[in-house]
């Protein structure tokens, strides 16, 4: 019983950074899952995906109900991610265990970069997106710029949710924050959205390959799926800027213990 509920708080802390930011749940659950469990790269990210898909789906539903989730732009990242994450899949089977920490390490740092980087994007940018609301209706307004900046965040976001058992939502936020001018609020749901719909692509090409530990998986889902309602109570109190900062600087920490890892530095 303690172990499952060591399990469950870890998976706490991913439903936490998804309902404090939408994104960076996943990246941080593989991390956890090999300390926390001194599992391999390729044993933890099947996991990790999996709560992730279920906490992002929880977090998608909920936000579709306020009206917040941009589904078209949605189900086209999700729809080019999920095509992707096989692909990302496959060569996560074939990449020794060092190497593949090690990219895990720099795609960490990059993320850490963006989300520092993100509270003083100008807002002129933004203004000057491919995809920008209509005042009409209030919808994106859809032009081939748009179609091909969102088509290329789905590519990225689903490879990398395969190959490293991410949700892509430190990819997608960025985007989506980049190329658009949506509410912070509508980002965080739509991005929900797509980790859930990216997800389930590389969740389902794990339990095809018999690589899914449920008893691992379930409580670990299921403590993700918690934290996450219970962090929604909260998360609009919390100055979300210094939310970004946070979870960058614990991006970095992350990220210099699994390269110590990988370099034989630091025991599992």
């Amino acid at each position: 019983m303690e172990g499952l509920t060591f399990v469950a708080l870890l998976g706490a802390v991913i439903g936490l950074v998804l309902a404090f930011t939408g994104a960076g749940g996943g990246i941080l659950s593989v991390p956890l899952l090999v300390f926390g469990l001194h599992l391999s790269v390729q044993q933890a990210a099947p996991i990790g995906l999996s709560a992730v898909f279920a906490a992002s789906l929880l977090g998608a539903f909920l936000g579709w109900r306020e009206g917040i989730v941009r589904y078209r732009a949605a189900a086209l990242i999700g729809i080019t991610g999920m095509l992707a994450a096989p692909l990302g899949f496959y060569l996560a089977q074939n990449i020794p265990s060092r190497p593949l920490a090690v990219i895990f390490s720099c795609v960490l740092l990059y993320s850490a970069w963006r989300s520092l980087i993100a509270s003083a994007q100008d807002v002129t940018v933004r203004a000057q997106a491919p995809c920008v609301v209509s005042t009409v209706d209030q919808r994106l307004t859809w032009t081939r710029p748009c179609a091909r900046v969102l088509s290329g965040t789905g590519l990225v976001a689903g490879l990398l949710s395969g190959l490293l058992g991410v949700g892509g939502g430190f990819v997608i936020v960025p985007a989506l924050s980049r190329y658009t001018d949506l509410h912070i609020r509508s980002v965080q749901a739509t991005s929900l959205a797509v980790m859930a719909l990216v997800s389930l692509s590389g969740v389902a090409s794990a339990a095809a390959h018999g690589s899914l530990d449920w008893g691992v998986v379930l409580p670990f889902a299921g403590g993700a799926i918690l934290a996450l309602l219970l962090g929604r109570l909260v998360a609009s109190r919390l100055p979300a800027e210094r939310l970004q900062q946070a979870f960058a600087w614990f991006c970095v920490a992350v990220a210099v213990l699994m390269l110590a890892r990988a370099g034989g530095l630091l025991s599992a």
